[in-house]
């Protein structure tokens, strides 16, 4: 569908918007798409933006319905994985791993392929099914030495399968072998190696900034001790003068004479 000049430049801003923040900012990134969804709801990759922006705010039944909307404009199958993890959001795994099993899923190229299995694993923990989900996750892309786009997560969710079904020595060598393939960081492989072998990390800056505040404390109350102690001093002569004013006036008092 194509739209008037003006108004298509005003909904690729708003959708520039919200690929800038979906990660860092969520919320802001849905409230731009809703502006954008306001401006031409009937053009795909509006809906496929805003069901993302919904996703990323775990409004599940939301994304859903606009990833729906996109696939029933487009025909594609792309969105089927997400699709079906929207359905786990909203608690409905059964439905997820019915659709692992639908004919959409030979349609999908091969990281579609790799998402939706990650999502039927998913969908078996979800279920109470550890062992199923290791299974699910077994697969030529997971045993082979190539890494590709998906290889981190897929290694990663097989690690964690693994600790949850208690095989503690399996889940740190694909930890291990995740955090091998993970050169942007998108998992936190390395710290689930660490608490596996027992590393407590230390924030350095943050024991750095009490020391500091304790050295502070410490001499302001010094501080507050030293100018006690002056006040204290302070309230001592003053009593002394008033002590010797006294008794100058009881001298003085018999003749009207001043001592010298």
């Amino acid at each position: 569908m194509s739209l008037p000049k003006t108004l298509a430049e005003d909904v690729a801003r708003n959708l520039v918007m919200v690929a800038r923040l979906i990660d860092e900012d969520p919320e802001e990134a849905y409230a731009y798409a809703r502006i954008a969804l306001r401006l031409a709801s009937r053009v795909a990759a509006v809906r496929e933006a805003a069901g993302f922006a919904a996703y990323a705010t775990q409004k599940y039944a939301e994304a859903l319905a606009e990833f729906r909307a996109s696939r029933r404009m487009t025909g594609s199958v792309d969105l089927w994985p997400v699709m079906a993890d929207c359905e786990r959001g909203l608690g409905r795994p059964e439905r997820a791993m019915a659709m692992a099993g639908e004919p959409e899923v030979q349609k999908l190229d091969k990281a579609g392929q790799v998402e939706m299995r990650l999502v039927a694993a998913g969908a078996r923990r979800d279920m109470g099914q550890i062992d199923a989900a290791i299974v699910t996750l077994q697969s030529p892309e997971l045993a082979s030495n190539s890494v590709q786009p998906w290889t981190p997560r897929l290694r990663y969710a097989y690690a964690d399968a693994l600790l949850e079904a208690g095989r503690e020595d399996e889940a740190r060598e694909w930890f291990g072998k995740a955090l091998a393939a993970d050169k942007d960081g998108c998992t936190d492989a390395s710290d689930r190696l660490a608490a596996l072998d027992g590393v407590e990390f230390v924030d350095v800056l943050g024991d750095d900034e009490t020391a500091e505040e304790d050295a502070a404390a410490e001499v302001a109350s010094r501080d507050l001790d030293h100018e006690g102690d002056v006040r204290e001093d302070a309230d001592l002569d003053d009593e002394q003068s008033e002590q010797d004013q006294q008794n100058g006036d009881q001298d003085g008092s018999g003749d009207g004479s001043v001592r010298a």
